[in-house]
């Protein structure tokens, strides 16, 4: 079957019940006639979000010859949705990462996320970094493990255009997103220039005088796909925020360190009108990564998979053309 992104069925969809006891779906995408010496390549999505944000670049990879596998995030779709928050603590979601790997029998990986996703796998190759052949990161920058606890309610203050994050810690952001489902959504997935303040996003999300299909990134038909995939809730998804201290206290224990590896290829790609990406945070990274190549997507938000398809899919293949041969060598 031919892939197309604007039908869901036309791709490859699994199930596995990991080592970690989690049950997961996820895409897995291989090209006829594989040729297994071409890396596998893992996607992580962000939040909120579903396998479906990579829809655009899984056929683009895979017809170049590279396996792709794109779960659904712990919480997200047809993956389970744990009720306890800490379930959602990077080290949690890397482990079933690795546990996932485990399964397909896949021993090193390219590791991609996009927002939560770029998160996690810059933490994966903290947790687990004899698992990456190379990391590719989108609009989140690399932030090394904190020195000191900071409350997200203290982060806030610092940064008032993180106040959106102080809303999805709280519990009671959960039934007043999955009682607005559309809205929450329409006003997610935006155009850079038709961004809506996020400052009272509760107040926003509810006001029934704003027409929010105008300007979303998502058609009709996505957006009802979406709708789908969080009908039986937004607990799981949100939880994501709600791991700060837990995050802070796992990776003080385990001492991780602040540098990825030296001889770590590593993408970091953004677009410059992404209001989370603050070119300052894009510079700082620098000073954790030896091998960081950076791709900024002129007049790009937030979504650069939506708003720059075909480059951030070129961009990639670009990427992994140029690592050389040893890197690839042992799958």
């Amino acid at each position: 079957m031919i892939m197309n992104p604007t039908d869901p069925q036309t791709f490859n969809h699994r199930f596995a019940r990991i080592s970690t006891g989690r049950l997961y779906h996820f895409i897995d995408q291989i090209p006829g006639n594989y040729d297994r010496t071409q890396p596998p390549i893992i996607c992580l999505h962000g939040f909120p979000d579903s396998w479906f944000g990579w829809r655009h670049q899984i056929g683009p990879w895979c017809r170049q010859g590279f396996r792709v596998i794109v779960p659904d995030m712990l919480g997200y779709g047809e993956t389970d949705m744990p009720y306890d928050s800490s379930a959602y603590s990077t080290k949690n979601i890397c482990n079933d990462i690795s546990a996932l790997l485990d399964f397909l029998e896949i021993p090193k990986a390219v590791v991609i996320g996009h927002d939560w996703g770029s998160y996690t796998a810059g933490r994966f190759a903290l947790w687990y970094p004899d698992r990456l052949i190379a990391l590719v990161m989108l609009s989140i920058p690399y932030t090394p493990p904190k020195e000191q606890y900071i409350s997200v309610e203290e982060m806030v203050k610092q940064y008032p255009s993180y106040g959106y994050q102080m809303y999805f810690a709280s519990e009671s952001s959960t039934p007043e997103i999955e009682e607005n489902l559309v809205p929450f959504l329409s006003v997610t997935f935006r155009m850079p220039e038709k961004i809506l303040p996020w400052s009272k996003l509760d107040e926003l999300i509810t006001d029934r005088q704003i027409n929010f299909a105008d300007d979303c990134l998502l058609n009709e038909h996505e957006l009802q796909f979406y709708v789908s995939r969080f009908r039986r809730g937004m607990r799981g998804p949100l939880s994501y925020y709600r791991t700060t201290k837990t995050r802070f206290e796992e990776e003080k224990e385990a001492q991780l360190p602040a540098h990825l590896l030296p001889k770590l290829p590593v993408l970091f790609m953004y677009g410059t009108k992404d209001a989370t990406c603050p070119p300052s945070a894009v510079r700082n990274s620098h000073k954790f990564i030896s091998r960081l190549d950076t791709v900024a997507l002129e007049d790009v938000g937030h979504w650069v998979m939506l708003e720059a398809q075909d480059r951030v899919a070129s961009e990639v293949l670009r990427f992994l053309s140029s690592l050389d041969s040893s890197q690839q060598s042992r799958m």
